[in-house]
C-alpha cells in the first residue's frame, strides 16, 4: 500500500528542493536541484522562472505516477521580496525580477514623501529602506520605469502564491508573504498601507495561510496550499511544539533573531539598527534583528589563521577555555580588539596587531567574546521591556560552535538556551500548515532536536 505524502517545493535563491513528508511529518525523500540564473529584460541576473515552472509540473507528474507514494497535497515555501505580475488572461508579464536589482532612489522617495517621510513610513510598515528588497517598491518601479507593462497588470502575486497559482489558477495573498519587509503592510492598522490603493497596486486581500484548493492532475485529485514565506515557515514548527515562549536565533552568513512574542511597535531606532517585522502563521508580527555574523567571523578567523599559520577551519577544534576568556578580558582592559567600542559597531578595525596574542586559541577566544557581545546586542533589540521569554533556540552553523554557545548562555543566565536541529525547518513548516488543514485533529509531535547548552 502506498504511503500518503505531502510534497513541499522549497525554493531558495541557490537551491531548489522537493521534499516529501508523511502524515507524521517525517521526511521520506528529498531531491535537490540547482538552476543556472538567466537575465531579465534589462540584462540583470534573475531566477529562471520558466525552468522552475517546468520543474514543478514535471515533479508533480512523476509523484502522481509513483508506485511508492500517494501524493495527497502540495505546498510551496520560497524566498520573499519577489513579485509576479499577471495580465487579464492570467499570463505572467515579466521575468521574476531579482530583489538585488538596483532601483533609482527617487522612486521610493516619492512614496516616502507622500506618507510622512522615510522614518515614519518605514516604522509604520516595519520595513527598513532596502530598495528592491522592499518588494512593494518593485511594483512602483515597474509602474514608473515600464508603464506600458504596468498598464496591463491585472493581478500582483507574491512568489509563493504564484507557484501555487500555476496549479490552481487561483489568486491569493497571505500574511507571511506580505509581512516580510515588503513596505506594503501597515503594522499600526494591521492592513495594507493606504499607499497600495493610492498607487493602484492590484494586490489581493490576504487569506489564511492554511487555505487549500482541490485540483486534478493526471486523473488524480490532490490538495494545493497557497504557499508561505520561508522565514515564517521555519518558525512554524516551534509554534507547534515549543513549551513556553521562545526566541529563535538562526545563524549562518546572517544571524537572524526572531521574537514572535514582542508586541511592541517597531521604533525608528530599531529600524536604524537593522530591525524589521515578519508576520507569523498566526498573523502576528515577528520582531526581528540581524547581524552579518557568519561573514564577519569568516573574515576575522581567516586573518587569525593566516597570522598563526593554521588551516582555515582550525577554529573548529577550539574548545571553550575559561582561562582564555579571563585573559582576553584582562588583556584588552574592557576594550575591544576587533571592533570599535561604540554601540552597534559592525565593521572590523582596519589595523589589527595579532602579535598581542600568544596563540590562535587566545585570539579566537577574544574574537568570539566580541562577536557574542554583538550578537547579544542584536538579540536585545527584539526583547521587550516586559521580557517574559523563557527559551532561546539557536539553529544553523553556530549551533555547533561550543565557545559561541557558552558565551551566549552565560549572557542569559535566567533563560534556557538550547541548540535546535530540525531537518529542513522551512519545508517542515510548509507541510505543517497544509496538514493542519488536511487533518485538523491530527497533531503529530515534532522533534525540535533540542539540546540544552
Amino acid at each position: 500500500m502506498k504511503e500518503k505524502v505531502i510534497a513541499v517545493f522549497d525554493v531558495g535563491k541557490t537551491n531548489k528542493k522537493v521534499i516529501l513528508f508523511n502524515y507524521n511529518l517525517k521526511p521520506l525523500s528529498e531531491i535537490e536541484e540547482k538552476f543556472a540564473e538567466v537575465t531579465d529584460d534589462d540584462g540583470f541576473p534573475c531566477d529562471d522562472i520558466e525552468h522552475i515552472e517546468s520543474w514543478i509540473r514535471e515533479s508533480i507528474t512523476k509523484l502522481i505516477r509513483s508506485d511508492k507514494y500517494d501524493l495527497t497535497a502540495v505546498n510551496f515555501a520560497t524566498y520573499g521580496a519577489t513579485l509576479v505580475y499577471l495580465d487579464a488572461e492570467g499570463k505572467r508579464l515579466t521575468p521574476v525580477y531579482n530583489y538585488l536589482k538596483p532601483v533609482d532612489d527617487r522612486i521610493p522617495e516619492k512614496i516616502y514623501k507622500k506618507y510622512g517621510g522615510q522614518d515614519e513610513f518605514c516604522r509604520r510598515t516595519a520595513s527598513p529602506a532596502l530598495g528592491m528588497l522592499n518588494s512593494g517598491m518593485q511594483a512602483v518601479w515597474l509602474k514608473y520605469e515600464k508603464p506600458e507593462i504596468f498598464s496591463r497588470v491585472k493581478y500582483i502575486l507574491h512568489f509563493p502564491q504564484y507557484l501555487s497559482y500555476l496549479l490552481t489558477g487561483k489568486i491569493y495573498s497571505e500574511h507571511t508573504s506580505i509581512g516580510c519587509h515588503t513596505a506594503l503592510w501597515d503594522f499600526d492598522e494591521m492592513k495594507y498601507h493606504r499607499w497600495v490603493k493610492d498607487e493602484g497596486l492590484a494586490l489581493p486581500e490576504p487569506v489564511d495561510v492554511g487555505t487549500l484548493d482541490e485540483i486534478e492532475s493526471g486523473g488524480k485529485k490532490i490538495k494545493a496550499g497557497i504557499g508561505i514565506h520561508d522565514s515564517s515557515s521555519s518558525l512554524a514548527p516551534y509554534f507547534s511544539s515549543s513549551v513556553g515562549k521562545f526566541l529563535l536565533v538562526s545563524t549562518g552568513t546572517w544571524c537572524i533573531n526572531m521574537n514572535p512574542f514582542n508586541t511592541e511597535i517597531l521604533t525608528a531606532e530599531q529600524l536604524d539598527h537593522d530591525c524589521l517585522c515578519y508576520m507569523s502563521i498566526t498573523k502576528k508580527p515577528v520582531k526581528s534583528s540581524r547581524l552579518f555574523l557568519g561573514h564577519i567571523h569568516e573574515t576575522a578567523a581567516n586573518m587569525l589563521s593566516e597570522h598563526f599559520g593554521k588551516q582555515p577551519d582550525f577554529y573548529k577544534s577550539v574548545r571553550p577555555d575559561n582561562r582564555l576568556i579571563e585573559i582576553s578580558k584582562k588583556k584588552c582592559g574592557g576594550q575591544r580588539f576587533f571592533f570599535e567600542m561604540q554601540p552597534y559597531s559592525r565593521d572590523l578595525k582596519e589595523k589589527l596587531d595579532f602579535f598581542v596574542f600568544k596563540s590562535f586559541e587566545e585570539g579566537y577566544h577574544q574574537l568570539m567574546v566580541e562577536l557574542a557581545e554583538l550578537t547579544v546586542e542584536a538579540i536585545n533589540l527584539v526583547i521587550p521591556a516586559d521580557d517574559d521569554i523563557e527559551n532561546i533556540y539557536i539553529t544553523g552553523g553556530f549551533s555547533n560552535n561550543k565557545l559561541f554557545l557558552k558565551l551566549i548562555s552565560d549572557s542569559y543566565p535566567m533563560k534556557s538556551v538550547y541548540t535546535s536541529e530540525i531537518f529542513n525547518a522551512t519545508a517542515l513548516g510548509a507541510a505543517l500548515v497544509v496538514l493542519g488543514s488536511l487533518d485538523p485533529t491530527g497533531k503529530p509531535v515534532l522533534n525540535l532536536g533540542l539540546e540544552k547548552c
